[in-house]
């Protein structure tokens, strides 16, 4: 199991309800399987029962007896082991691995949304901030004019992707067990029981955690994170890989504002300090202050994607025409005997 944030390939992932290929998604669960985490940021040393340990400003790791009745004394000498340098060797070899698997196929998932005209969108937060909610007032406000599809991502039941259906809009569950993040083996799955229509908008609402998601491409165009102002401001500070993936943090549950303690311009503040030019949206999922504007967002994405794929698809049928051209026989080749 990941000491740090709990993935375990013990439990197999799902997509409604049909395991995946491997528990975690081939060299993805190969890797979890050996008790590694994917991210090369948050990781601890694996924990010796009956020790306890700390990690050196130079990266080497020291144990000693966490029994209160034994004394110790060590020096904070950087001499690591033969035993432990292999085998952080070896984390880290492994890290790199589940990385390089997830991207080629996050690379593969982004190839399939440009030929199609698909906007991807990932939205990542902590557990309560309001995302699905926010996913269903989207799915209301714009079903009636733009195809829209949702993967929703949670460790149990299918309750989300439930209230997305509810709206007419197509939702796949994936159920990633004992899994705290998305990758992009689960999303590839889940297209192919989407059976997205071309030029579509795709949202795809992450597990509920701001660490782990931050590592994983799945193909999407933007990450987006989402903090509620019951949350606090100082968020972006605390967990800075997640608000640095993102390209735009929606600030919701605005409309509870007057009853509670949080400072927006502190928040954006915050976050633009971790990922400069982030962009900022206020919104309240519940009431629909400001959904206008995310709309808008969603809107221009999605006009980009389709105008990049006509420019593909015109630039094509250029190289063909120019092709055929030069191919052709030429008027004097046609009139020789």
């Amino acid at each position: 199991m990941c000491t740090t944030c709990g993935c375990d390939a013990g439990d197999a992932a799902s997509v409604e309800g049909k395991p995946l290929g491997h528990a975690a998604g081939s060299a993805l669960g190969d890797a979890a399987a050996a008790g590694f985490h994917a991210s090369p940021i948050y990781r601890s040393a694996p924990a010796t029962a009956g020790v306890h340990g700390h990690r050196h400003a130079d990266g080497t790791w020291h144990e000693h007896s966490h029994d209160p009745l034994v004394t110790h004394d060590h020096t904070h000498e950087a001499i690591v082991p033969h035993h432990r340098a292999d085998e952080l060797a070896r984390t880290l070899q492994v890290e790199r691995d589940i990385l390089a698997t997830n991207d080629a196929i996050a690379a593969s998932n982004r190839r399939w949304f440009d030929e199609h005209g698909v906007f991807a969108v990932n939205l990542v937060s902590s557990p309560g901030s309001g995302k699905t909610s926010l996913l269903v007032a989207t799915a209301k406000a714009l079903a009636a004019h733009q195809s829209i599809a949702v993967i929703e991502g949670d460790q149990r039941t299918s309750l989300d992707a439930e209230r997305v259906r509810a709206t007419g809009v197509p939702a796949v569950q994936i159920n990633t067990a004992k899994g705290c993040h998305l990758d992009a083996r689960m999303v590839s799955e889940a297209l192919q029981q989407l059976r997205l229509r071309d030029d579509s908008l795709l949202l795809i609402e992450n597990v509920g955690n701001l660490v782990c998601p931050a590592a994983f491409d799945l193909g999407e165009a933007h990450k987006v994170v989402i903090l509620s102002v019951t949350e606090g401001e100082d968020k972006p500070l605390k967990y800075p890989d997640m608000f640095h993936a993102a390209d735009l943090m929606i600030v919701n549950k605005i409309d509870l504002l007057p009853h509670v303690d949080f400072d927006v311009q502190a928040a954006i503040g915050y976050a633009r300090r971790v990922r400069p030019g982030i962009e900022a949206l206020l919104v309240s999922a519940r009431t629909g202050e400001g959904l206008g504007a995310w709309l808008a967002w969603l809107r221009r994405g999605v006009a980009k994607t389709q105008a990049r794929r006509t420019d593909t698809i015109e630039t094509l049928r250029r190289r063909v025409a120019e092709l055929e051209a030069r191919l052709a026989p030429s008027t004097s080749d046609a009139g020789a005997p």
